[in-house]
Parts: C-alpha cells; sequence; structure tokens
C-alpha cells in the first residue's frame, strides 16, 4: 500500500509514518513545510528505509501537491499537516487559516484531480482520511460525551480552524463523491512530541527545577490517548472504516489538568529524587481565553464496528513518557536551544500572571 502522509515530520505524524513503515510495510511519502513544531529527528530510525521517502513541501503548493501525487501514486492520503498550539493560535491566527484551512483545501482539489485520473479500480479502493480533533465540539459540561454527531461549537481559532477543514472533507465527498473519511481524536501525548505542549513541558520544567504554571485552577478536564494508540487507530479507520464517515478516536482517561501535573511530579520524584518533591513548584497563572472545560469521547463507534482498542492507559502510557523525554535528550535539548520555550502565549488585553502555589 502506497499512502501520503502530510506533516509526518511533527507528533503525531512521525509516531504514524514510523508505525506504517515498521509495522504495516507501507511505501509512505511524508509531505512536511518543516515548520518549528517538525523535526525529522523523529523519523531517524526510518529515514533509511527502502519503503520511506520525504518530501519537502507546503500544503498550499499545490504545484508542489501535484507533482508529488503524479510521482509517487498514492493508494491512499492520511492528512495531519496543521498548526495546533491552541496558545499560538490565539495570538497569531493567520498561519492557522492559511495551513488548517487553505492547506486542506489545497490538498484536497490536488487529491481529487489525481482520484478523477484513476481507471474504476484504483478510483474504487482510493481513501482520503482527514485527521481532526475533539477540540472542533467545544466544551462540555460536567457529564456527557462528545458523539461522531455531535454539534460543531469551536471556541478558538485553532479549533475552529480544523472544524472548517473537516466541513470540506465531508462537503467534497457529498458533493463531488470524493471519498474522504474523518477521525476526531482526543488530547494526545508520548514521545516526540513538542515541548510547547503540557507534558513535555511538565516533565522538562520539572526536570530542571523550573515553575510548573497551570491554567487557571487546574480544573479543566481532558481525555488522554497515546500516540501509538492513535496511529493504530488511524490505520484501522483508513482501511476498514466507511467513506464518508466519521470516528472518534479516544483514550478513556479523563483527567483534570491538575490530575496530569501531579501525576507527572509524582514520576519525576521517582525518577530524580534529589530535586523532588516537584509539586511545590506548581503555579496558578492567568487562564487561557475561552478555555474549553471538558472535553471527553465516545470511541465506542470505532470499538465496535472496526475493533479497535486502546492498548495503553493513562499511567502506563504517562510512565513510558516521562522516561522516554529523561533518556533522550539528544531529541528536546536542541529544540530549547531554538525556541523560547518558557515564554507565555496565548493571552489578550493585560492578563496578569497569578502567584499562588499548590
Amino acid at each position: 500500500m502506497r499512502i501520503i502522509v502530510t506533516g509526518g515530520a511533527g507528533f503525531i505524524g512521525s509516531a504514524l509514518c514510523r508505525y506504517l513503515v515498521k509495522e504495516v510495510g507501507a511505501r509512505i511519502l511524508n509531505i512536511d513545510k518543516l515548520t518549528y513544531a517538525a523535526n525529522l529527528q523523529s523519523l531517524a530510525s526510518i529515514s533509511d528505509s527502502d519503503n520511506y521517502d520525504f518530501c519537502k513541501a507546503d500544503i498550499c503548493d499545490r504545484a508542489a501537491l501535484d507533482l508529488a501525487f503524479a510521482e509517487f501514486a498514492p493508494d491512499a492520503v492520511i492528512h495531519l499537516a496543521a498548526e495546533s498550539h491552541v496558545d499560538r493560535s490565539i495570538t497569531g491566527s493567520d498561519a492557522f487559516m492559511q495551513t488548517n484551512i487553505m492547506g486542506t483545501y489545497t490538498l484536497i482539489e490536488a487529491a481529487r484531480a489525481y482520484w478523477d485520473s484513476l481507471d474504476d479500480a484504483a478510483r474504487s479502493d482510493f481513501r482520503f482520511l482527514h485527521v481532526s480533533t475533539d477540540e472542533v465540539f467545544g466544551s462540555l459540561g460536567a457529564d456527557g460525551l462528545f458523539h461522531e454527531a455531535s454539534a460543531y461549537d469551536p471556541g478558538s481559532p485553532y479549533s475552529a480552524s480544523k472544524a472548517a477543514s473537516d466541513h470540506l472533507a465531508i462537503a467534497w465527498h457529498r458533493t463531488y463523491g470524493f471519498p474522504a473519511l474523518i477521525s476526531n481524536c482526543s488530547n494526545n501525548y508520548g514521545p516526540c512530541q513538542f515541548p510547547e505542549k503540557l507534558i513535555p513541558l511538565m516533565i522538562l520544567s520539572a526536570r530542571e527545577g523550573r515553575d510548573l504554571p497551570v491554567y487557571g485552577d487546574g480544573s479543566n478536564v481532558r481525555d488522554w490517548l497515546y500516540v501509538d494508540d492513535h496511529v493504530r487507530a488511524l490505520f484501522v479507520i483508513l482501511t476498514k472504516g466507511r467513506v464518508g464517515e466519521k470516528y472518534n478516536i479516544g483514550g478513556k482517561n479523563e483527567l483534570t489538568n491538575l490530575q496530569v501535573v501531579k501525576h507527572v511530579c509524582d514520576l519525576m520524584d521517582e525518577a530524580c529524587p534529589d530535586t523532588s518533591p516537584h509539586k511545590e513548584k506548581i503555579s496558578f497563572v492567568s487562564d487561557r481565553p475561552g478555555h474549553d472545560a471538558r472535553y471527553a469521547i465516545d470511541a465506542s463507534k470505532l470499538e465496535t464496528e472496526l475493533g479497535w482498542k486502546a492498548k495503553e492507559d493513562f499511567s502506563s502510557g504517562i510512565e513510558k513518557t516521562v522516561y522516554w523525554y529523561l533518556e533522550n535528550p539528544a531529541w528536546w535539548a536542541p529544540l530549547l536551544q531554538k525556541n523560547d520555550l518558557g515564554k507565555r502565549l496565548g493571552l489578550t488585553g493585560d492578563a496578569v500572571v497569578a502567584k499562588d502555589r499548590h
């Protein structure tokens, strides 16, 4: 099977490429623009494989995409290329609109043109999987779960841009019969995640003895999904899912942000006892504007119809994650040198940082 993966040098994309090359044996073309969050080191274990190729290109560049489709002749596309950090979308939304909306439009049009050129058998087999997020559904109350039929109610520039790209995939299927599918996943974590995100930021900050800032009172709830479970689900959806359908992917690991940070602190106390207790470094800072209260995924459609099950619970996944970061400074140290990851993003107006400790 020949698969184009967009955004394959990112966190989830690199995990997907490694899985497809090593476990599935698929032939992969990774198309990535190599923005700040991309890291080719995440692909070092497959970079010399005969069934892996890399193309540096922007998904907004139609000519580059047309050439890639013509030369690689894929059987499928898994589209992950996106700007993804909510805080960055608040302080600089333009890149999110360009990549997540116009990039998806350009890619899906290039894929449709290629699909139109195929013979009947190849057209019937071709698939386009658009990878999205549970954030498009907005904020849940204390009860309930997001289902595939949940109404869209995005609350940030990031989630609005992803909602728009979801609608493009759905519309192209309904209008043109284009064989698109959509997945909406909960919060991912695991090795090779860019250290601006909550879990790796907490691990590396704790390692250095820095403050551990938690937004608001830390009560915002997320469902956490280990990245290797996610990429297995993506391949299952691609190969077994029904065209035109949406599939939610969740880990059944609902935790408040404060619970997540405390769990990281406990593991860091075990791994680095000379600098414990790490919980003393937790501080509460001004909340993100429009911070959704709770996300929770119902993945029963994926589980019952396609037979996928998560292998990791949060306890096993977070332990693997913490020790991976501690054992792989060669991966993250260059990123810390190039990026000011301690700088707070996502504030509007004159938000004031609180100094309360927990």
